[in-house]
């Protein structure tokens, strides 16, 4: 009975979130291509779940599982803390941070912290198009704060809020976005698991300040030379949404060894759907050595050219080191192709207490 009852609730909670995206959203729609902004939601900034290619939509666990599936925050041990850094595309670096922290009856409060360096940029102008001499900095950030829980031994549920901000000198968009997800496990030694999660959901963010201002000297009206400033208008954009859903399963060889097999379905509201399947080896929980391959959908029987980057091969591996005390400290390396632009690797370090 109480076995049915959990399952009643996943199944619930899962066709509230299809219903969503069905609603709101227009998955692969060919015409809304480009159309949405803050793309840097769909970034995976976690250096051990982004060498598997996001792939453990079913099966993240830990902070990681903030970007991935926030449902398997509530893996989460007593303390973890985690720091990744990733050189992405061309000189890009992108750092995040995240802190979690388990609280009574099984539930998990988590903070993280994601920014964009692009370094400095020449300032040009209509004048001077090869640079005034100046530099500027554009900074992307968000900071997420979620919740997770699990409601029974198979289910577990969580939300994410995230705070975006992009910015330049003069001209700023900030936004709110919110993220859910489940995930439900099954099986003698709980092998079998399934994860969906809806994110990116929130409402229209717009650019404003005096960059959008463009100044005349109107010196053909009237015979007149005097200067006004025009504030131009600017559209409004949607954020990235998203629906994955995912399932793996573990292969155990007595405890020492898991082999976990993985696949995840991406239905995105304004670019190409994606076809993951990826597999993970461990050893205990002192190593794991995992790979995915992503395949891009076309949104049409006639189109089938890539449009996004990140597509195709990605692998990474971690390490595990416990301490005295019960404190482990990990070290997580991953890469990922990404043709024609340069390959992002990602590196990151954790500690749970």
């Amino acid at each position: 009975m109480f076995m049915n009852n959990g399952i009643k609730k996943f199944l619930q909670v899962l066709v509230l979130l299809v219903s969503l995206h069905a609603t709101d959203l227009s998955a692969g729609n060919e015409q809304r291509s480009g159309q949405a902004g803050a793309t840097e939601l769909l970034i995976n900034p976690w250096a051990r779940s982004s060498g598997w290619g996001g792939v453990n939509t079913a099966s993240v666990s830990g902070i990681e599982a903030t970007f991935v599936n926030v449902a398997g925050l509530s893996g989460t041990q007593n303390i973890e803390l985690i720091f990744s850094n990733t050189s992405w595309l061309a000189d890009i670096k992108i750092n995040a941070f995240g802190v979690a922290k388990t609280l009574d009856s099984d539930a998990v409060l988590a903070l993280t912290f994601m920014s964009m360096n692009f370094g400095a940029i020449d300032v040009t102008t209509t004048e001077l198009p090869e640079g005034t001499g100046g530099t500027y900095s554009p900074s992307y950030m968000n900071a997420g704060f979620s919740y997770a829980k699990k409601f029974t031994d198979n289910i577990s549920c969580g939300a994410t809020v995230r705070i975006i901000s992009e910015s330049i000198p003069d001209l700023k968009a900030s936004g709110i976005s919110l993220d859910a997800g489940v995930q439900y496990v099954a099986g003698d030694d709980q092998q079998i698991k399934f994860g969906i999660t809806l994110k990116n959901v929130g409402p229209k963010m717009k650019f404003e300040g005096d960059g959008n201002d463009v100044k005349n000297t109107n010196s053909s009206a009237h015979g007149q030379d005097y200067q006004m400033t025009y504030d131009l208008r600017v559209e409004a954009f949607e954020l990235p949404s998203l629906l994955s859903i995912g399932g793996a399963y573990d292969f155990y060889k007595e405890e020492d060894h898991r082999l976990t097999l993985a696949g995840n379905f991406i239905s995105n509201s304004f670019t190409k759907n994606q076809m993951i399947t990826g597999v993970e080896y461990a050893y205990k929980t002192h190593f794991m050595l995992r790979t995915a391959y992503a395949y891009e959908g076309a949104m049409d029987d006639d189109k089938n050219d890539q449009t996004t980057t990140l597509s195709g091969l990605s692998f990474g591996a971690s390490f595990e080191l416990p301490l005295r005390n019960g404190t482990n400290f990990g070290l997580d390396y991953s890469y990922r192709a990404a043709n024609p632009l340069q390959a992002p690797n990602s590196i990151g370090v954790r500690v749970t207490l």
